[in-house]
């Protein structure tokens, strides 16, 4: 699920809007956004914004839908700030003690981009998560001691042998989700049981 963020420019009455995928849990007092600032249109004003400014919230959209009651079995697989409606879905989880076999493969950069790390290990304990995390561009001095490069079909082999049995969902770029797609489509899996959520 996602929501849409606007701004009104106050000076020209020009309004500019983003979409935004929630990582805060169903039923949460707040909206938890993962935003990439890339100084475009709408980040450029999120940099510089002030208490007072003035943002206005649509939604929730979409059918992007986790269903603890249908999917016992999923495989998750983010890039980036796409780890944002996972982040939900494992909230949910936890909150609501659903007994469901997750696993989540999580494409990052850098290992200093990974977002709420601390909360995903905890997810591997408390859950039973089975986190995998890839770096695709590792430095000389990061101490990463991880997957490397981009998901591929090998990676994917290595890490969820019962693929098959398995509902999975991909959120990232388009570039990416596209890749996944192909990803699992050569490993088998039917369309009808990848579900995307995409921007770009």
């Amino acid at each position: 699920m996602f929501i849409m963020l606007y701004y009104k420019d106050p000076s020209t009455s020009q309004e500019i809007g983003r979409a935004y995928s929630l990582a805060s849990r169903p039923g949460s007092d707040t909206l938890e956004l993962y935003i990439s600032m890339v100084h475009g249109r709408f980040t450029s004003k999120l940099d510089t914004a002030k208490v007072g400014d003035i943002y206005y919230v649509s939604g929730p959209y979409g059918q992007f839908r986790f269903d603890p009651k249908k999917n016992r079995k999923v495989l998750f697989i983010a890039g980036g700030t796409g780890i944002a409606p996972f982040m939900s879905m494992l909230r949910h989880i936890k909150e609501k003690g659903f007994d469901i076999d997750a696993v989540l493969i999580y494409s990052v950069r850098y290992p200093t981009e990974i977002i709420r790390k601390s909360e995903l290990e905890d997810f591997a304990k408390s859950i039973g998560l089975k986190l995998v995390v890839t770096v695709t561009r590792p430095q000389q001095g990061d101490n990463w001691t991880g997957e490397t490069g981009h998901i591929n079909e090998e990676m994917v082999k290595r890490h969820v042998a019962d693929l098959t049995e398995r509902d999975c969902y991909v959120c990232g770029p388009l570039n990416f989700t596209n890749a996944m797609k192909a990803v699992l489509s050569n490993l088998g899996i039917e369309s009808a049981k990848v579900k995307a959520d995409v921007w770009g």
